[in-house]
């Protein structure tokens, strides 16, 4: 049973694309070691033929992975968004109330975050806190060390 996850269209093709890379050409790459560690000899003492037949196994548990992925994957339609409130793609301006520290983060899928570029994933901490909160609000954020208050500055598109 695979569960729905939202992406933008470029995340949906970067996820398809490594998908494609995995079969088209890591599968082969794997598939050809095995098939050199066998013309090795005997295979019950063979430590190359294990750790290849082990690295196909996890290759294959991946690509399986993104399958599944791919199948619940749904391409968010950003002009159906409600503006008003913090939602996945939205950009949000915070400010955090104990340090009075501002920051900006995007609220994207899981698969597409990237804290370098700002992108935050909605499952994370922080993207849980800011959902569905609008300008002004304050988001109250668990995190492993308490509680941090957030006050929402701005949100657009």
């Amino acid at each position: 049973m695979s569960t729905v996850s939202y992406y933008t269209a470029e995340g949906l093709k970067k996820l398809r694309e490594e998908l494609n890379h995995l079969k088209d050409v890591e599968r082969p790459r794997a598939s050809q070691a095995i098939a050199e560690a066998r013309d090795k000899g005997d295979l019950s003492e063979n430590a190359e033929y294990d750790a290849a037949k082990e690295a196909q196994g996890m290759l294959e548990m991946k690509i399986a992975k993104m399958e599944e992925t791919l199948s619940g994957a749904r391409v968010i339609d950003e002009s159906q968004l409600d503006v008003s409130k913090a939602l996945v793609l939205s950009k949000v301006r915070i400010k955090n109330l104990t340090n009075s520290m501002e920051m900006n983060y995007t609220l994207v899928a899981e698969s597409e975050a990237d804290l370098k570029t700002g992108k935050i994933s909605v499952n994370s901490p922080i993207g849980k806190g800011l959902l569905g909160k609008a300008v002004g609000e304050i988001a109250d954020v668990t995190v492993p060390n308490g509680t941090l208050k957030f006050e929402i500055l701005s949100i657009k598109r």
